[in-house]
């Protein structure tokens, strides 16, 4: 009976009048409809995808005044917080703290932020609109009050549900060959500015102090071994999946087959971001940020490379050893060496994930300079963790989008020692999959872990 109301291609062919001469007439219709589950239904479609704003908004004003006992109902007008257009986001806001509905406390909270939080005297906040104003005053609205402490406790007690349902399904962390990694301050960035002879400029990483808490990591990069694991419990499933990776992802690396990239002992590559986000998922940890990932490379002295301030090639899988070469010159005669790769040499990339252990780390991680490149969870242009959102979209789409770009740690068998230092920053693309890039996880370390370690 809706039909010819709300037809979205009249809707728009119509002149002004007409036009809100029908949302009048589609107001009217409404309100004489008498209830049913078809029209929550139809309502709760409208609010999801019609393409006329003001339907969108007049469906949740409709649910809202009637339909706020069905579940169904409640998650449209939640949803709807959201929709692109402010005043079908707004009205779904009001309707939501005049209704109190639990379902878009969560939904809320992420526009505003935390009640608890907005509501303490001293809180900064800059004025956005009329948008944060309805959703504090929705929030205020739920929960019933405004005093801070008290709210913190009522966000607690409503979302007590949520964290328990979450921590029963916290993946145990895969300790079983990660070393500590203590809190406290390191000395990050480049302590030069330009390295070698390849003239390479490591400004992009200043010299400064960062304080870390306490954490685990893997003493070695993943191994085959390790991720044969992973894909015999992960395929097929989407339990560990970012929620952004590209459709029909299975996560089998790209050189699985190749010899001189699979043995179980070498480390895994021709994976993605994603792939490694969803092991590190799997192993009950998370990639590491790049500042995780230097102080475990360096400790707190700023040193060059893992081992100390002086180079040694025989510390770590690099061009020179990779190649069976002494050294190199210049840019120009890596490029040149680096054009004769091919699928069968140099006979010997990468090296065993557990090698090279006198060219350790401080806290005992291997090959954190050289053999492959390691992926971390940092952006490369922007320094917080990677947030992609490009899903259903083809790399050619996304391939100039700074957000796109995570930062690369440690150097690979194809760089040159430059690269192999603590503080240089390499980049790439995160649907990227190279041989010469692989990872490690950390993991969270509880307060008694650090206490036995010290």
């Amino acid at each position: 009976m809706f039909e010819d109301l709300v037809n979205g291609a009249v809707l728009r062919d119509l002149g002004d009048q007409d036009y809100a001469d029908r949302l009048h007439g589609l107001e009217k219709a409404l309100d004489e409809s008498p209830d049913s589950d078809e029209l929550v239904r139809t309502l709760c479609a409208w609010t999801a995808e019609h393409p006329d704003w003001n339907v969108r908004r007049i469906a949740v004003q409709t649910l809202g005044a009637r339909f706020t006992g069905s579940a169904a109902a409640r998650e449209a007008i939640s949803e709807a917080t959201h929709d692109d257009v402010d005043w079908v986001a707004f009205t779904a806001i009001k309707t939501a703290g005049e209704g109190r509905l639990p379902e878009a406390v969560e939904h809320m909270i992420r526009i505003s932020g935390w009640p608890s939080n907005f509501s303490r005297p001293a809180y900064a906040r800059k004025p956005v609109g009329c948008g944060a104003a309805f959703t504090k005053q929705a929030l205020w609205n739920y929960f019933g009050s405004r005093d801070p402490e008290q709210l913190r406790q009522m966000e607690d007690e409503h979302f007590a549900d949520k964290h328990a349902s979450i921590a029963a399904a916290r993946r145990e962390r895969d300790l079983r060959d990660a070393v500590l990694v203590p809190g406290g301050p390191f000395i990050a960035g480049a302590n030069v500015d330009v390295i070698g002879p390849f003239q390479m400029d490591n400004t992009d990483n200043p010299l400064r102090v960062v304080e870390l808490r306490a954490f685990h990591i893997d003493r070695t990069t993943v191994t085959n071994a390790r991720y044969a694991e992973f894909l015999a419990e992960a395929m097929g499933s989407k339990e560990f999946a970012h929620p952004d990776e590209p459709e029909g992802k299975d996560y089998t690396p790209a050189h699985w087959r190749d010899p001189r990239f699979n043995d179980p002992a070498y480390p895994v590559v021709g994976v993605d971001w994603y792939d490694a986000w969803a092991f590190a998922r799997w192993a009950g940890g998370r990639l590491p940020s790049e500042d995780e990932w230097e102080k475990a490379a360096r400790g707190t002295d700023g040193r060059a490379y893992p081992w100390g301030n002086t180079w040694d090639a025989s510390k770590a899988q690099s061009v020179l050893s990779a190649y069976e070469i002494d050294g190199l010159t210049d840019l120009a005669e890596l490029e040149d060496l680096l054009t004769r790769t091919s699928l069968e040499w140099p006979r010997h990339p990468v090296v065993a994930a557990d090698s090279n252990q006198s060219g350790a780390s401080p806290y005992g991680a291997l090959n954190m300079a050289g053999n492959v490149w390691e992926l971390t969870r940092t952006n490369f242009f922007t320094r917080a963790d990677m947030a992609p959102f490009f899903k259903g979209r083809k790399g050619s789409e996304f391939m100039n989008r700074p957000e796109a770009f995570h930062v690369l740690r440690g150097g690979t068998w194809t760089s040159p020692p430059v690269c192999l230092t603590t503080f240089y920053r390499g980049k790439d693309l995160l649907t990227d999959r190279h041989n010469e890039v692989g990872f490690r996880c950390v993991y969270d370390a509880t307060e008694e872990e650090v206490r036995d370690r010290g």
